[in-house]
């Protein structure tokens, strides 16, 4: 069967309901809806997006231990985290079951299998048949993401395919991990997401440098956000927001191709859903001359060993 090269994309650079589960995951269907209607075969969505990026942490004394603000925030940040096998996602689910559409989403999850009681910073890749093919749970969380997420595993270090596209990503800052960026490009990745919870300066030197490096498009997904979007009925809403500026998130979402140059230069101050249409011709142009896992390695001299097992602190043996 022949494949097109051609692979319609949507990145939603979307304000979540901030905190708000339901309302969040509400407003993702109804773009990812528009996305599909449109012809898209992928959208991609921010990091953390759902229910929100955790930006009290520096704006409330987050480092403070035993702080009760901070316990009540965690709280609620926990109640409206996702599960999966809660069904939450079942939604957008059917939406790309109907379409045909991958859908790949920041989250914060709250899995079972790791006791229920921890979140995650993972990206959710759902699959053109509308199921969860991979959850991959962030390997790092950045700075003070720490005092809230919790550090995740290699399970989900995978690509998949789509049209003549091979799809993998990282969640931000993970996209600065040289060895996880070499794990998804031995695994024949072509077109990287990164996904971030917003601001250009993430975004206009790394994503170029990923499509270089990679000989792949790369594409760069953020949310926008400001201090007047922040809901009056979460905790402690008036401390986070005199505290915060007036723009948490600018933006910055962007698309590179192979060589480096902008497909979509970054988008900022906006919410948008962009969309654009990528060639897989100009992949195998630029892998002419270098390609990274292939004729450019040498797997006699230097190997990466990945280790997809997922963590957990039992093993029950009946």
């Amino acid at each position: 069967m022949i494949k097109s090269d051609t692979l319609q994309v949507a990145l939603a650079q979307m304000t979540p309901i901030w905190l708000n589960r339901d309302s969040t995951l509400q407003k993702m269907e109804s773009w990812a809806e528009e996305a599909g209607a449109k012809g898209s075969q992928l959208i991609v969505f921010p990091e953390a997006l759902v229910p929100g990026y955790p930006f009290w942490i520096e704006l409330t004394d987050g480092a403070r231990f035993n702080n009760q603000r901070q316990k009540e925030l965690h709280a609620h940040y926990l109640d409206q985290a996702i599960q999966v096998e809660a069904g939450h996602l079942d939604g957008l689910c059917a939406i790309a079951a109907q379409h045909k559409m991958v859908i790949v989403l920041g989250s914060i999850e709250r899995p079972s299998d790791r006791g229920g009681h921890s979140v995650y910073c993972s990206m959710i890749y759902i699959d053109e048949n509308g199921q969860v093919a991979n959850v991959h749970r962030k390997l790092m969380p950045t700075y003070e993401e720490r005092l809230c997420w919790s550090p995740g595993d290699g399970h989900g270090l995978r690509t998949f395919p789509l049209g003549a596209f091979t799809v993998g990503g990282l969640n931000c800052w993970e996209n600065w991990m040289p060895l996880a960026r070499a794990a998804l490009y031995a695994m024949g990745e072509d077109l990287h997401l990164a996904i971030w919870p917003g601001q250009m300066r993430n975004t206009e030197d790394i994503t170029p440098f990923i499509a270089k490096e990679g000989r792949s498009f790369a594409i760069s997904v953020c949310s926008f956000m400001r201090a007047e979007d922040i809901p009056a009925d979460i905790p402690h809403a008036e401390v986070i927001k005199s505290s915060s500026p007036a723009i948490m998130a600018n933006g910055g979402s962007c698309i590179a191709a192979p060589n480096g140059e902008w497909v979509v230069a970054p988008v900022v101050n906006e919410e948008k859903l962009i969309i654009a249409t990528l060639d897989h011709a100009r992949v195998r142009e630029e892998r002419q001359n270098f390609d990274p896992a292939g004729h450019y390695s040498r797997p006699d001299v230097t190997q990466l060993t990945v280790n997809r097992e997922r963590q957990s602190t039992i093993r029950i043996k009946d």
